[in-house]
């Protein structure tokens, strides 16, 4: 990983609701200028990801274009809006009606045309609406191959875009179709095109029960390279609480990082946090504090040193290579 470039989703510096409390708890801004101006405040904050139709639109493109580069931030990643809407109740590219796939796909296709005008190169696929909450509710086979044709036909659109599916298990749909690592890297072999990548986001790897390393190993490595990027954030496993970097996991982030690194990953590093309760500004802070120390924890234990208890799979070898890398008087 030859150099961090750290990101944040433009939500983190808004004033974040939830279901309980649907003017969010304040501390955020409430224009897209003034999130724009609190990201600035973050150190080492390089860019923001954009929601299409919430942040960028036909009639602001130009603007915003020109008030990104006075803040000097770059845009990442810009992501369809393709789970707010009623019109996706039932599903987005994988809905049951054609006029809906179709409408979907227009919405993809729209956002790769305004991430161009924008310079930004990827756009975060997210099918959050489409899967099912009762059994019997879906056809599966069908399900598959309307995704499968739905996103081959947004990459077709311009290969100067790439196209990044992010899988979650869950929410808002009780079962999304397109929840693990595995699922995502199948149905990107089978889509079978060159600019078509997987995001994968920490928290929902964690709520899908996911080992991360594991699952950044099984699409990134053995000449597969298809991690395109990565949302940052933490949770307890039983949700997507999109919480600070490393609050909870700190040893699997660890890990995770050094798979990263061992894969090749060079992308940028994004927050998805979403700081309810808590300073954005401080949150992100943190978080990019969590990212940096984490990194130089893993130079302190040696890239030779990690791969050499690998290969041991000593599970006490490993525990003691935490240890004296984590506790001050820790002995190696």
């Amino acid at each position: 990983m030859s150099q961090q470039r750290f990101g944040a989703c433009l939500p983190t510096f808004a004033s974040c609701a939830d279901r309980f409390c649907l003017s969010g708890y304040g501390g955020g801004a409430e224009t897209v200028e003034g999130m724009l101006e609190l990201a600035t405040q973050v150190p080492d904050l390089a860019g923001v990801e954009l929601v299409g139709n919430w942040h960028v639109n036909d009639d602001n493109i130009e603007q915003m274009r020109e008030l990104l580069k006075a803040k000097g931030l770059q845009v990442p990643m810009m992501v369809p809006d393709l789970f707010t809407q009623a019109k996706w109740g039932r599903g987005s590219l994988a809905a049951p009606d054609a006029e809906t796939r179709r409408a979907a796909v227009a919405e993809v296709k729209k956002v790769m045309d305004w991430a161009a005008g924008m310079g930004c190169e990827k756009v975060d696929v997210w099918p959050g609406q489409d899967g099912f909450d009762y059994a019997f509710q879906a056809d599966y086979v069908a399900a598959w191959r309307w995704l499968v044709e739905g996103i081959r036909e947004c990459a077709d659109h311009r290969q100067d875009v790439e196209v990044c599916i992010e899988y979650k298990i869950k929410e808002p749909r009780t079962h999304c179709f397109v929840s693990t690592a595995a699922k995502t890297l199948l149905l990107v072999e089978e889509i079978g095109r060159p600019n078509v990548g997987i995001l994968i986001d920490v928290g929902h790897a964690f709520a899908a029960g996911e080992n991360v390393a594991e699952a950044i190993a099984l699409v990134n490595g053995g000449g597969r390279k298809k991690l395109s990027y990565v949302h940052f954030n933490d949770n307890y496993r039983q949700w997507d609480d999109d919480m600070m970097v490393g609050s909870v996991h700190t040893i699997e982030y660890l890990e995770l990082l050094y798979w990263l690194r061992r894969t090749g990953y060079d992308g940028w590093l994004t927050l998805d946090i979403f700081p309810y309760r808590e300073d954005g500004i401080k949150a992100a802070s943190e978080s990019i504090e969590w990212l940096k120390g984490m990194f130089k924890v893993l130079e302190k234990m040696g890239e030779e040193r990690i791969a050499s208890v690998i290969a041991s799979a000593d599970a006490t070898e490993a525990s003691k290579l935490l240890r004296s890398a984590l506790l001050p008087t820790g002995r190696g």
